[in-house]
């Protein structure tokens, strides 16, 4: 199995003072251990002092003990670079029972699905005592008589035993050459390899004087006990491809310190301010981000959850930093990249629509900031129209600024909505129906119009097959609509006629509406509310075609409007009776009713 802890548990004083093993026995201080291991960055330095650099986005067993089931396994992500890799976490598993514990970024740590409280004071649990402070997370635990104890601040974990290595155990950490033998395809989302990916390393003197750092003092005391040509060489190797950013170099520096801590009786000292290192704390302790990002420095300085590499590639490329815009009937809205503003220095809270009043939603889990309109909260989204096609536009700005944000060439602020209009739909029914019902879908919009005859001016009797209609009595027929956004669009009659046969373009015709207006030459025809809503009516007094079998057929052709006050109401005043000038767009709806005598 899997054993039981001896109840040693890791904790780390101050940076100059050597990290201390407390334990029911008592205070073990510069304890001197056998083996030793590190994964910075790309960079494993097995218990040999070998180093090795993992050059894909893969899943590596570090530690595994055969006879018992128990390995470490470590995550390499990347980072700024997609063709640099960094550990990203570390997991330590069980096999009896089925445990793992999952050490994350900012201190985080899963029992599998379980995400742990933990504090410096430490608990057991499955035979595994973890704690964590301001420098990481430690844990110990025995297996096959062996205590090994593992520790994680999100950038550098070091694995070391109290004995040496055994022979039933194996990993990077035993044999760091042996890195293709260890890769976990089962638990790696890539392979892709970066080894042949090519860097051009113009700095490398330079690189070598800030990592030779570990051969001057203070490290220096410590030179004769633990070998610092694979630090210093895992640090130029790493530097050489990768900026010296994220306090990268300060990770190589430290690992080296606290392995001197482990390894040695003489203390580096006050190692951080000789080397222009900040404090002891974990970088990035405490900070979340989402599985797309990693915590960097932000070129605002501090601290935030900026992209991967691959997750960023593509927005970076099409000079964007946002998703497409989302775009429905009577609603749109742009969904912005969070780790992407963060790396521009751009606080969403500070972010606007039009409308200072509509700000960007962000989640909390994914990081992502949306902004959106609808047709109950407009934002203050300009409507055009080009003949052609309806646009809804908004844009996004800074807050206490009526200029678009324009310092960032990739910042995406501008967004609209584009609806193809509607196309002609002719549909014919006998007046049994009593009304008339077309379903019109052209592009994102989907609605209906229906066409209803009355007897009445109060539109309370409906006609159908069982009314009688005599000649000369007056019809009223409304026009009404459904699913279209009454604050935006209204629709008008542009003409009505009659035929004898159901073609609205067969012969003799009768006109009853023209240009929006009543014909001039039937004065029984009144239209009332044309262009005013979404509904409109119009009377006029029955007849019949000369000569004809007695079959009428009535057609309305209908012109949906973008309204600009009164624009979409046709000028029916004079002589001439013109129609006003509106923005109307698309080929109009056709609907047709019919009746017989």
């Amino acid at each position: 199995g899997s054993g039981s802890t001896e109840g040693l548990f890791l904790t780390e004083g101050s940076s100059s003072s050597p990290l201390s093993l407390h334990g029911d026995e008592g205070l073990l201080q510069n304890q001197r251990l056998s083996d030793l291991c590190t994964v910075t960055g790309r960079a494993v330095i097995d218990f040999q002092g070998r180093f090795t650099a993992v050059t894909d986005r893969c899943v590596y067993s570090m530690l595994s003990d055969s006879s018992t089931g128990f390995e470490v396994f470590a995550t390499f992500r990347e980072r700024r670079r997609r063709d640099v890799s960094f550990l990203d976490s570390v997991t330590l598993k069980l096999q009896d029972p089925d445990v793992q514990f999952h050490l994350q970024h900012g201190g985080r740590v899963q029992m599998n699905d379980t995400q742990l409280n933990l504090s410096s004071s430490g608990q057991t649990l499955h035979g595994v005592w973890i704690s964590k402070d301001s420098t990481g997370v430690m844990a110990n635990f025995t297996i096959s008589n062996h205590t090994i104890y593992l520790f994680f601040d999100g950038s550098t974990a070091q694995i070391h035993t109290g004995t040496p290595v055994w022979s039933s155990v194996d990993g990077l950490c035993v044999n760091s050459s042996s890195i293709s033998a260890q890769r976990l395809d089962q638990y790696s989302s890539s392979r892709l390899d970066l080894s042949m990916l090519k860097h051009n390393c113009l700095f490398f003197s330079r690189l070598m004087r800030s990592c030779n750092t570990l051969k001057e003092s203070p490290f220096s005391s410590c030179n004769g006990d633990v070998d610092p040509t694979p630090y210093i060489n895992a640090c130029s190797d790493t530097l050489c491809k990768y900026p010296s950013v994220d306090g990268l170099r300060c990770h190589f520096l430290w690992a080296y310190a606290r392995a001197c801590s482990l390894n040695s009786r003489a203390s580096v000292g006050d190692w951080r301010s000789a080397a222009g290192c900040s404090s002891a704390e974990g970088f990035c302790q405490d900070k979340v981000c989402s599985d797309h990002e990693f915590c960097g420095e932000k070129i605002s300085g501090g601290t935030g959850c900026l992209c991967r590499a691959a997750f960023a590639y593509d927005y970076k490329q099409s000079n964007t930093l946002s998703d497409p815009t989302v775009c429905s009937q009577n609603s749109g809205s742009i969904t912005l990249i969070g780790c992407l503003l963060e790396e521009k220095g751009v606080d969403f809270s500070t972010l606007h629509l039009n409308d200072r009043s509509c700000r960007g939603a962000m989640d909390e889990e994914k990081h992502m900031v949306t902004f959106s309109f609808d047709s109950s909260s407009t934002c203050g989204t300009e409507i055009t129209n080009n003949g052609s096609q309806i646009t809804y536009r908004n844009t996004i700005k800074y807050q206490n600024s009526s200029d678009v944000i324009s310092r960032q060439d990739q910042f995406y602020i501008d967004f609209s909505c584009q609806h193809t209009q509607p196309e002609t739909k002719i549909v014919a029914f006998n007046i049994k129906d009593s009304s008339v019902v077309v379903i019109v879908k052209s592009g994102q919009w989907n609605y209906t119009v229906a066409m209803k005859a009355y007897s009445d001016g109060g539109l309370t009797h409906a006609l159908d097959s069982t009314t009688a209609v005599v000649l000369n009595q007056k019809i009223w027929v409304e026009l009404t609509t459904a699913g279209l956004d009454a604050a935006v669009i209204a629709v008008e009659t542009d003409s009505c006629w009659a035929t004898s046969r159901d073609s609205p373009s067969s012969q003799p015709r009768y006109d009853l509406i023209k240009n929006g207006c009543a014909a001039p030459g039937d004065q029984t025809v009144q239209v009332e509310g044309n262009g005013e809503g979404t509904s409109n009516r119009f009377s006029f007094n029955m007849f019949q075609f000369t000569g004809s079998s007695g079959d009428v057929y009535l057609h309305c052709k209908l012109q949906l409007c973008v309204k600009r006050g009164n624009s979409c109401v046709p000028d029916c005043s004079g002589g001439s009776k013109r129609r006003r000038r509106s923005a109307g767009y698309g080929d109009p709806a056709v609907i047709s009713l019919a009746w017989t005598q």
